[in-house]
């Protein structure tokens, strides 16, 4: 039973879909020259197990399919199951550990659980459904596997039957040409197959008028069963396929190879094209919004897509995909001529770290790139060299983002003022040594998850001033800048004047007059913030960095004495509960613009281990939400240009009878088993808004490197002492010694 809001914008968005584009239809580079068609792999299964009840209740989008690979049973029954060995999509392991069985399953030896052991009544009544792939939520585990049988299922609007294992059914005589010609198959199924004989033998057959079959092609090593080519030599003779198919499926990366350095080569295969000059439809696989992605996409999954449908060169006929959404979106928003639209008052796109996503932080390179990709307001996140060199650092610890921690490992300290962990720190290095560094693109969840950013250019760019990056911002007519000053307090008591140098700097750059870009002045200090009370043209910004489930009235008048807005994190907007769903939206965002006060929300990335399960790992959905659910004023991110396409698409604007969906919080737990949600996080109080006065600025020590030098001086100084008065202390000593003896041999 289908429940839930979830289910319901489903629908919404599926009826709303048939209207197509508001705006004329561009021409498709497709073999019919219309849009190309996405394909539902095992239904939604990057939501929800494969091939269950909840996977396939879905209202199809326009022209969307939902793919079944059809599995006999011991009984000649069938399931819709990926694979013929269900150890990974289902609890049958769990019901009966001791069951394995070990089959020759097209050349190789498979261990596991295979259907042809089970009657569907065991696969259909007493196992359910799990999500295989553990980055994928199991709150959806346990709902019924779909049984390939019944009238309904084959009136289901379009309908793709895959048939993967036809010799080894055949091996155990079972009869799958027997079997797929009783369903009672339309113009509107299609069906594929892997093995040329079984497509072959259907196509001798009398099938419906309009029915089309497709080869599935497998890993261009893997060996065809009946022709015992390889898959990659029968590429190379598409036009052999011509007699007995309408199309092709391949994986992606036979259109579009990937290097062993997990990047694109410079130009796709001629197989699309040589595809549709046979009039063959080209099918893609193997698309998933969590998929590793390959670099050149930075992770966005809709640079994927728009790869193959909208490249300038040629267009997929299909997508078969895990996440059919996010392909809908790609083709309904994004697709020939609906790119480089002007913005239309939508939230500001605040860089982090520049394109951060992209290049080292705080590079020449990322700001660069933030530009070239769209962002309205770019960042200076401001550090302090050990001689007062203002420059821009997403961090005063450089470990993460220079090679500090290959060079200056003598200087890991522990500064408990700024963070708990040691580290390197700008205010110890002289500016100077910090030049001799190389900057570093890592990630706090590089680690932990394996996941980099563009590799090949881990190092590249060279580090910003303060001063360059005003010059530079001036120079691109930038919307606006950001300038953050945090740990003013402890820099003050290093002998470094933060606030000063900051606004020594802007003055000088003009930026305190009122024509240029805006300035935004952030902190989590409001004592920093008074300190620019006297620049009207300037935004002031508190950064609450602490996660908050709401701000009391006595704190919202403490803030608007010393700030224009604020900054939050993600989750004192949208909490999520321990499973990664959202739970509610918190009343924060309404209370702040109640009391006409910016609110800016922090940090948007692309990595799909960074977004709630509810934005279907798609982070356009979640910059829809924050835009339209949520109704901030600006995001901060590091891939501007994922939220610069997004508001540059006619799917941005809510008015449009097809718009990229946002979550509605919640939503998505209504449907789950999911454990309740954490307590909501403290209110934000006025003693969580007022900051003491700055402190004096200290008067400036002498740098490590200067005291070294003036005490290497000094025992040099002193070594020459020493050499140049020893002939007289020889001779005071000589003297002494004869006087001494005079005297007794006088006695």
């Amino acid at each position: 039973m289908v429940r839930g809001l979830f289910f319901v914008l489903l629908l919404i968005h599926a009826s709303s879909s048939a209207n197509g584009a508001d705006e004329k239809e561009a021409p498709w580079l497709t073999l019919n020259g219309k849009a190309p068609a996405v394909v539902a792999r095992e239904g939604f299964s990057g939501q929800f197990p494969e091939d269950t009840g909840m996977a396939f209740q879905m209202r199809t989008y326009d022209g969307m399919l939902l793919l079944c690979s059809v599995q006999l049973t011991m009984d000649n029954g069938a399931v819709c199951q990926p694979d013929v060995e269900i150890s990974k999509s289902t609890n049958v392991q769990a019901l009966h550990p001791n069951m394995t069985k070990t089959y020759n399953v097209n050349g190789k030896n498979v261990s596991g659980y295979f259907t042809i052991d089970y009657t569907m009544n065991d696969l259909v009544e007493t196992m359910v459904g799990v999500q295989r792939i553990m980055t994928r939520s199991d709150a959806f585990d346990g709902y019924s596997i779909m049984p390939f049988e019944g009238e309904s299922q084959f009136k289901m609007p379009l309908l793709w039957i895959n048939v993967p294992y036809v010799q080894f059914f055949s091996e155990h005589k079972m009869n799958m040409e027997d079997f797929i010609r009783q369903v009672p198959l339309t113009s509107k199924h299609c069906l594929s197959s892997p093995e040329i004989g079984f497509l072959k033998a259907m196509s001798d057959r009398k099938l419906p008028a309009g029915l089309k079959l497709y080869f599935a092609f497998h890993g261009k090593d893997a060996v065809e069963p009946t022709t015992k080519k390889t898959y990659g030599s029968i590429a190379s003779d598409l036009a052999a396929l011509k007699p007995i198919v309408a199309g092709i499926v391949v994986p992606k990366d036979y259109i579009w190879p990937v290097d062993k350095s997990n990047y694109l080569v410079a130009q796709p295969t001629t197989l699309v094209t040589d595809a549709h000059k046979l009039g063959l439809e080209v099918y893609a696989s193997g698309f998933a919004n969590d998929n590793v992605l390959v670099y050149n996409y930075s992770y966005d999954p809709m640079a994927e897509y728009l790869n193959f449908i909208s490249n300038g060169q040629f267009s997929v006929d299909g997508l078969i995909t895990d996440f059919p959404p996010t392909a809908t979106d790609a083709i309904m928003c994004f697709g020939p001529l609906r790119e480089n639209r002007s913005k239309q008052g939508q939230p500001l796109i605040i860089t982090r770290g520049g394109a951060y996503g992209v290049y080292a932080p705080s590079t020449d390179l990322a700001y660069k790139r933030a530009v070239d990709d769209g962002a309205d307001v770019i960042d200076c996140s401001v550090q302090m060299s050990q001689d007062g060199v203002a420059f821009c650092m997403i961090s005063p610890d450089l470990t993460a983002s220079t090679t500090a921690a290959t060079i200056f490992v003598d200087r890991i300290t522990d500064v408990k003022e700024i963070q708990e962990e040691s580290g390197i720190f700008s205010f110890a290095l002289s500016w100077d040594e910090i030049q001799t560094l190389q900057p570093q693109l890592s990630t706090p969840y590089e680690k932990s998850t394996g996941l980099k950013r563009n590799p090949l250019f881990r190092n590249k760019g060279k580090f910003v001033t303060l001063a360059q990056f005003l010059e530079f911002a001036r120079s691109k007519s930038v919307t606006g800048i950001l300038i953050s000053l945090d740990n003013a307090p402890y820099l003050a008591s290093k002998g470094l004047d933060l606030v000063t140098t900051v606004t020594a700097a802007l003055t000088k750059a003009q930026y305190d007059k009122k024509s240029g870009p805006q300035v935004f002045i952030q902190s989590d200090d409001t004592s920093v913030l008074a300190k620019f009370k006297n620049f009207p043209s300037y935004k002031r910004i508190l950064s609450i960095k602490e996660e908050i489930s709401s701000v009391n009235k006595a704190a919202v008048e403490e803030i608007k004495k010393n700030a224009d807005g604020v900054t939050l994190t993600r989750y004192s907007i949208l909490p999520t509960n321990p499973q990664g769903f959202t739970t509610v939206e918190t009343p924060i965002v309404e209370t702040l613009h109640s009391a006409n006060l910016t609110v800016f929300v922090s940090t948007l990335n692309n990595e799909y281990i960074t977004l709630a399960f509810d934005y279907f790992a798609d982070p356009t959905v979640e910059i829809a939400t924050y835009t339209h659910t949520v109704g901030v004023d600006g995001f901060v991110t590091e891939y501007p240009k994922t939220a610069s396409r997004y508001q540059r698409n006619p799917c941005s604007d809510i008015n449009r009878s097809y718009i990229i969906l946002p979550a509605r919080p919640g939503s998505l737990l209504n449907e789950t088993r999911a454990a309740p949600a954490d307590p909501p996080k403290p209110a934000l109080t006025v003693q969580d808004v007022v900051d003491s006065p700055l402190p004096e600025v200290a008067k400036p020590k002498d740098p490590p490197s200067k005291q070294k030098q003036e005490a290497s001086t000094s025992s040099s100084s002193a070594a020459a002492g020493l050499q140049s008065t020893a002939p007289a202390v020889a001779v005071a000593v000589a003297l002494l010694c004869f006087l001494t003896a005079g005297h007794n041999w006088g006695s």
